[in-house]
């Protein structure tokens, strides 16, 4: 089978509706490598392991999975075929076991008891060899995001994967975790398998793949060896022009104390403790980024500092004076009149409508300006104004104040939120997850703003499941870790092993 490809696509094309997904795709996997796929949001990485992976129909072209046609229909059709995939947004059903989410779909036959005891005894042996270890009884919703995902990667196994898709693996892992599931895919490969990894980290591309394949705008525009690439190049292909990958910024002068929290304290709605006295303060002229993995209470954290989540306990001081109780409606608007601007971490559940023009969702939440019409009644020239406005600030594209909100791409409908925050001149700036889903042009448009609401004195409070953001970005770093605040360092002092250990509450940290 020397020099037959593991994975080959030959003139994959799908559209939906108006939209080219993927363009005549060309793509050769070779047995027992790691190939990675890179691109911007919408350049069509995701739309094409779907077709690979039997959730859609290609509209042309062909697969042959080591050098023999297959027809791809379904993910059952690509698991017989010896395709496993791992998505971002883990696949499995929380309130059963283990073994029972591994086992859904693939029994072993109407006798269950039968097929559980072959189960425990082949995924033993699984869990042995690639050092896999999960309790098979566990519910996995009281499982942590490294061993859901290990999870995932048995149930690959089990159902005798050969070729493993990987969407965005690292997305939800510390660094620790990350450094253990390569180890895993450097021995699946020194086995002779195959992974196809899709990630925009491209530090990871280059310290894990032999090869990787740059899309954009839903074709392949080149195809590297790593080990003859660089990020900058990758960059520089992803978007078509030279992308700054580093954030260049002077050294924080931070000036008077703007917001203190004092031991916060958040119950949500099912009684559980998401807040558990949290402390901390922000100045003038800094960035605080707060680093963990996510469900360890920066969300909670970021909402009730805005004024929309309740405290169960302890105080929020602004400029010296305590804000009222937030979680009311009363209390989100004394925020944002006290210029305390709010970026929140899911701009399509919260920053934004995504049936709105971008006009209305330009000025959510400060629609009762005068400027924009007298009494209750907006003015559409006036919110077309101001959007255009800011649509030329903040480079959005394209520059259509009435273009429905849901029509623009992630880094876009992120740059409109963010521009609406940045442009009421606030003296704090809380932003969640400032490039989630967002393309690499984007994320240095973002970051270049940050540091200049820095530089200009503001106090920005930063929330980022990206070590390599917080490191870029933060003059001071706080980590959460089962909502608290696991340690505080100084960005000279912090780096990726020390962050880690942080964030997986490790003692030792």
């Amino acid at each position: 089978m020397e020099g037959v490809a593991a994975l080959a696509l030959s003139g994959v094309d799908k559209r939906f509706g108006a939209v080219h997904a993927n363009r005549a795709i060309d793509l050769s996997v070779a047995p027992g490598s790691i190939h990675g796929i890179v691109g911007e949001n919408g350049a069509g990485k995701s739309t094409l392991m779907g077709v690979v992976y039997g959730y859609y129909r290609p509209d042309a072209g062909s697969i042959r999975v080591d050098g023999t046609p297959v027809d791809i229909a379904s993910p059952q059709d690509a698991i017989r075929a010896g395709i496993g995939m791992v998505h971002q947004h883990f696949m499995l059903v929380e309130t059963f076991t283990v073994l029972e989410n591994i086992l859904l779909g693939a029994e072993g036959g109407a006798l269950l008891a039968r097929g559980e005891i072959e189960a425990r005894e082949g995924l033993a042996r699984l869990m042995a060899e690639y050092a896999l270890d999960v309790d098979l009884d566990a519910r996995v919703a009281d499982l942590d995001v490294g061993a859901q995902q290990r999870v995932e990667i048995l149930k690959a196994l089990w159902r005798g994967a050969r070729i493993l898709i990987l969407d965005e693996p690292t997305a939800v892992l510390t660094p620790q975790e990350t450094d253990r599931l390569f180890a895993l895919l450097a021995k699946w490969r020194a086995q002779g398998r195959t992974v196809v990894l899709i990630t925009h980290k491209l530090r990871e591309i280059l310290a894990i793949t032999d090869r990787v394949t740059v899309m954009r705008r839903g074709a392949v525009v080149a195809t590297l060896e790593t080990a003859r690439t660089s990020q900058d190049e990758l960059a520089e292909l992803m978007v078509g022009r030279r992308v700054l990958l580093r954030v260049d910024k002077r050294a924080a002068v931070p000036g008077a104390e703007i917001l203190r929290a004092e031991n916060l304290r958040h119950v949500d709605v099912r009684g559980v403790e998401r807040l558990r006295g949290v402390s901390f303060a922000v100045h003038a002229g800094e960035i605080v980024g707060i680093a963990g993995v996510s469900g360890n209470g920066q969300s909670e954290l970021v909402e009730t500092l805005a004024g929309l989540k309740p405290l169960a306990g302890g105080t929020i001081v602004y400029k010296g004076a305590r804000l009222g109780p937030p979680g009311t409606a009363d209390a989100a608007r004394a925020v944002r009149h006290a210029h305390i601007a709010h970026v929140p971490e899911d701009r399509l559940r919260m920053g934004l409508i995504a049936s709105f023009a971008a006009r209305e969702s330009a000025i959510l939440g400060y629609h009762e300006d005068g400027e924009l019409g007298p009494g209750p009644f907006l003015d559409p020239d006036a919110t077309r104004r101001r959007t255009a406005r800011l649509m030329a600030a903040f480079d959005v594209r394209p520059p259509l104040p009435d273009l429905r909100s849901g029509s623009f791409s992630g880094g876009n409908q992120q740059k409109i939120v963010l521009g609406r925050e940045i442009d009421r001149d606030p003296d704090l700036l809380i932003v969640g997850q400032p490039t989630r889903g967002v393309d690499i042009g984007a994320i240095e448009f973002i970051h270049r703003r940050l540091v200049a609401l820095r530089d200009a004195g503001k106090a920005i409070l930063l929330v980022s499941c990206e070590l390599d953001e917080i490191l870029s970005l933060a003059d001071r770093i706080l980590v959460m870790f089962d909502g608290r605040i696991a340690g505080e360092l100084p960005r000279a002092g912090a780096d990726e092993k020390h962050l880690g250990l942080l964030m997986a509450g490790s003692a030792a940290a």
